[in-house]
C-alpha cells in the first residue's frame, strides 16, 4: 500500500521560503510520477508541480513557475517543493500525490494522496 506523508507546512510572511516534503513508502517509484497540488477553502484543488520520478521531467502551474522547484531525492524516496518569494495566494492545504502515468496537472489521474500540509502567507 503506498502511503505519502507531506510535512514542512506553516505560516511565512510574504516573500518568505518554505521546503514541502513528501515521504513516500509502500513500493517502488521507477515509472510514477509525483505531483503537489493545493486547495484553498472554497476553491478546487489545483495543480501546482510535477515530477516523473524516473527522469526527473518537471512541469509546473503558470502562478509557480520561477519560484517553486519541484525535486526528488531517490536515496530517501522522497519528494520536495521548494517555494521562494510567497504570496498570500499561495495560502493552502498542500498535497502530495502519484500516479503510475506519465507527468499530468488534472488531479484524477492521481491515484494516492497524503493527509495535506498547511501553508499560510500573511500579507
Amino acid at each position: 500500500q503506498v502511503q505519502l506523508v507531506e510535512s514542512g507546512g506553516g505560516l511565512v510572511q510574504a516573500g518568505g521560503s518554505l521546503r514541502l516534503s513528501c515521504a513516500a513508502s509502500g513500493r517502488t517509484f521507477s515509472g510514477y510520477t509525483m505531483g503537489w497540488f493545493r486547495q484553498a477553502p472554497g476553491k478546487e484543488r489545483e495543480f501546482v508541480a510535477a515530477i516523473n520520478w524516473s527522469f526527473g521531467s518537471t512541469t509546473y502551474a503558470d502562478s509557480v513557475k520561477g519560484r517553486f522547484t519541484i525535486s526528488r531525492d531517490k536515496t530517501k524516496n522522497t519528494v520536495y517543493l521548494q517555494m521562494n518569494s510567497l504570496k498570500p495566494e499561495d495560502t493552502a492545504l498542500y498535497y502530495c500525490g502519484s500516479t503510475t502515468g506519465g507527468v499530468t496537472t488534472y488531479p484524477g489521474a492521481y491515484r494516492y494522496w497524503g493527509q495535506g500540509t498547511q501553508v499560510t502567507v500573511s500579507s
